[in-house]
């Protein structure tokens, strides 16, 4: 069974159609780069996905569960993470805060008993502490885990909302353009991280346009314009695909 199933997704906007009657599988423990030009609808499947917007039509399933009708911390509970194109963190707390709050929807901890502190929330907030320290350690930010958010280098930052979205332990991780702003060697960096993500048997779903990225790391190529699929297949299939190439690669990638 495939990890998530999307069948004929629509999303319209007035007489927009963003999304039109979208279908794609992405099996379970693989890079999945969805791509294309600036309009063709790939934010919109995000929010799509995670509940931000609500479906026209269609369906998505996620590990044999449909999403239709569920809303945001809902889905997330199913086990969807995801970054944002534009960094939504909490600016004015720290990095390690930014980290435990990720978690917080998987505590156990029940109001009263957190109101109490007993020893259970105790042993669960040193949890949450330990795994967030390890996160941090993951991003090479472990250094940084006083340090408010906002004082972060954007490269810092695009890498602090990666273990946001990790602390949810998630089997799938929605990234939106995770290297946008970032310098080459950021970006290889990223490429390792992403790929050391993947090792831990998350399935990752990516908005990306540097290409040496998606050609490095992804598994599998979704390519959109206007809202329509009109690529579905393997990096050296979509280096040679005609209308992919016409549509956004241009004649380089030939």
């Amino acid at each position: 069974m495939a990890s998530m199933e999307v069948r004929e997704i629509s999303k319209l906007f007035g007489g927009l159609t963003a999304i039109d009657q979208l279908s794609f599988d992405v099996e379970k423990g693989e890079i999945c780069a969805v791509i294309g030009p600036n309009g063709a609808g790939k934010t919109t499947l995000f929010n799509m996905i995670t509940g931000v917007y609500r479906m026209d039509g269609g369906d998505i399933r996620f590990a044999g569960r449909s999403l239709h009708g569920l809303k945001p911390h809902q889905i997330a509970a199913t086990g969807i993470a995801r970054t944002f194109q534009n960094i939504r963190l909490f600016a004015n707390l720290t990095v390690a805060q930014n980290v435990h709050i990720g978690q917080h929807c998987r505590s156990r901890a029940e109001i009263l008993a957190a109101l109490w502190r007993g020893e259970g929330t105790r042993a669960e907030e040193r949890m949450i502490q330990e795994r967030s320290m390890a996160l941090l350690e993951f991003v090479n930010l472990h250094n940084k885990k006083d340090e408010l958010a906002r004082n972060l280098s954007y490269g810092e930052q695009r890498l602090l909302e990666i273990a946001r979205a990790l602390a949810l332990d998630p089997a799938l991780i929605l990234l939106d353009e995770p290297s946008s702003g970032l310098n080459p060697n950021e970006t290889d960096e990223l490429m390792g991280r992403i790929q050391r993500i993947n090792e831990r048997e998350i399935t990752i779903i990516l908005i990306e346009h540097d290409m040496n990225l998606v050609m490095g790391a992804a598994h599998h190529i979704i390519v959109l314009n206007f809202g329509v699929k009109i690529f579905d297949g393997t990096a050296h299939e979509c280096r040679k695909d005609p209308e992919v190439i016409r549509a956004y690669l241009g004649e380089e990638y030939h």
